[in-house]
């Protein structure tokens, strides 16, 4: 545990020191958001703050590679090595698109050759629990799910980028949930605590957190599509290693039911739920209108808060609500499997309810 901590020590401190410069970078080189009329910034903001959260990720993995506990198995090594190349290379993908604003197909595109370094490095979906049994996946369809999760929460996560410090927050959120689950999973069930999601998620949380001191309202950059697409890829591949290294049948052998085989599946879809729930409304609402799903527009879960009246900073606050609520509600219900881990979540849903209805006056709104 304590070279986990280490490790998203240095993620953190790095992404946050990194930040600064490349937050300079992109004022020289022009890689500047601008006031457009779906966006609730009101001054140019410098984007790059993905470079800067992917040096700390990539710094903190090497330094993983080389402490005694983590440093002695290979897989996890191996695996987290294959991630950094692929967030390289959705990373630059982003940052051309920050320059350039790249089309949607160009940047698909790009999204899935990282996709595939994930698969080609050995990183991909090996099962799946079904009601009665799990079953294992082909290469071919391994193959493919695993890609398109990956472009799935890419996509997510820049979806939900829209206010200052928002897609920070949230992935910090479920990254720490999700390094909760896998290494309380790996100690319950006494298998080896070292696993490439549990190192993942980490250091994502650590560069998130590193950086939300540059995004927080007002803030002084944006991580871009550079750090969003960075982020989903981090979290889509931390869930996807887990599967080639947890025993999906010795899970289900000391339940006795599939309920700790379901959640290395369900859990990631259940942190990105808010997310993904805002790309699929969005992908509905722009094909009822007659656009396609990648025309951007000012109807997002975070913008229907700030017209509820809530102000950007309590809006952002009640996304982060919904989403320790979900992720960590799931990750407590799945390993206490009791009575008050149930309840528990059912208080918290009902506070975060009450807290997203309470009635605002939109004109006390600040943007």
């Amino acid at each position: 545990m304590r070279e986990y901590f280490l490790v998203m020590l240095v993620s953190a401190m790095t992404t946050y020191l990194l930040a600064g410069l490349c937050r300079q970078v992109a004022l020289r080189v022009g890689a500047v958001a601008e006031v457009r009329s779906r966006d609730v910034h009101t001054v140019p903001i410098p984007y790059f703050g993905g470079v800067a959260m992917l040096g700390g990720v990539a710094l903190s993995c090497l330094l993983a590679d080389n402490l005694p506990f983590l440093g002695r198995h290979p897989l996890v090594g191996n695996d987290a090595l294959t991630i950094c190349i692929a967030g390289l290379v959705i990373c630059g993908v982003g940052v051309v698109d920050d320059l350039l604003d790249l089309p949607a197909l160009a940047k698909a595109a790009g999204q899935v050759l990282a996709a595939g370094i994930v698969v080609t490095g050995g990183v991909r979906l090996f099962w799946i629990p079904l009601p009665n049994s799990i079953i294992a996946l082909g290469t071919a369809t391994s193959t493919l799910v695993t890609v398109l999760i990956i472009v799935l929460c890419a996509n997510a996560v820049n979806f939900v980028d829209g206010l200052d410090g928002l897609a920070s927050g949230v992935v910090a959120i479920g990254s720490a949930a999700f390094f909760v689950y896998t290494y309380l999973l790996a100690y319950e069930q006494d298998f080896v605590v070292a696993t490439t999601a549990s190192l993942i998620t980490a250091v994502t949380a650590g560069a998130c957190l590193g950086f939300l001191p540059h995004n927080w309202h007002p803030a002084r950059m944006f991580m871009g599509d550079s750090g969003a697409l960075l982020l989903g890829l981090l979290l889509a591949s931390s869930t996807i290693s887990l599967t080639g290294q947890v025993d999906s049948s010795a899970l289900v052998a000391r339940d006795g039911g599939l309920v700790p085989a379901y959640l290395p599946i369900v859990l990631p879809l259940l942190i990105l739920c808010i997310p993904l729930l805002d790309l699929v409304m969005g992908y509905v609402r722009r094909t009822l209108h007659g656009t396609w799903f990648f025309v951007a527009d000012k109807k997002h879960i975070h913008h229907r808060l700030l017209a509820r009246g809530h102000s950007h900073v309590r809006a952002v606050l009640l996304m982060y609500l919904w989403s320790a609520v979900i992720s960590f509600g799931a990750v407590t219900m799945g390993l206490a499997r009791s009575l008050w881990s149930v309840v528990a979540f059912l208080v918290a849903l009902t506070i975060a309810i009450v807290l997203t209805v309470a009635n605002n006056h939109p004109e006390s709104r600040q943007a």
